[in-house]
């Protein structure tokens, strides 16, 4: 019995020594992030906005993000976690692809991209694809009577490209970008 205990915590003290330097090496590389592990807070208009969290755009003068599984909440971040065989969640997204289209009625012939009509994993992701962005153009440029090209030219320098993964657009930085086009 004794044997055990002390096996036990040898054990235990090695895995404390291994976790511990895990976790600065996790601590470390953060710091050298340009957020340094924070969240990127955007204050626009007097009013702060984390960038990292997706936020609810409903209004045509503006470009829409993901849908929210969980209503953008962000105490609360969770997947739906039905299936693409599960016969609710497919009624779901038919909804929101009609919805979708009824906003954007130049688009009704348009490949709807994805991200526009299923939520992310945890219902709070700020980033579209600039495909998803492109499908809305329309939309804005009537509702701001702005011309599509100027917006397209917003969505080309708001895109941010990475080589570990897909292009992506901040929406909430596409609109303050939207809000402060002259």
């Amino acid at each position: 019995m004794k044997n055990h205990i002390l096996s036990a915590s040898r054990l235990t003290l090695v895995m404390l020594v291994i976790v511990g330097i895990y976790l600065g090496i996790v601590y470390a590389g953060s710091k050298v992030l340009p957020t340094q592990g924070n969240a990127e807070i955007i204050n626009f208009k007097g009013q702060k906005f984390y960038a990292n969290i997706g936020q609810n755009f409903t209004s045509p003068k503006y470009f829409h993000g993901r849908p929210s599984a969980v209503d953008y909440n962000a105490a609360g971040s969770a997947g739906s976690n039905k299936g693409p065989s599960n016969e609710e969640y497919l009624q779901t997204v038919q909804k929101r692809i009609d919805t979708l289209k009824m906003m954007n009625p130049e688009m009704q012939n348009a490949k709807v991209p994805v991200e526009l009509v299923t939520a992310s994993g945890s219902g709070l992701d700020p980033d579209i694809s600039p495909e998803g962005a492109f499908y809305q153009v329309k939309r804005v440029a009537i509702n701001r009577n702005i011309s599509s090209e100027k917006l397209e030219q917003l969505i080309k320098n708001q895109t941010e490209t990475s080589i570990f993964g897909p292009s992506k657009v901040n929406v909430l930085k596409l609109n303050i970008a939207l809000d402060q086009l002259k």
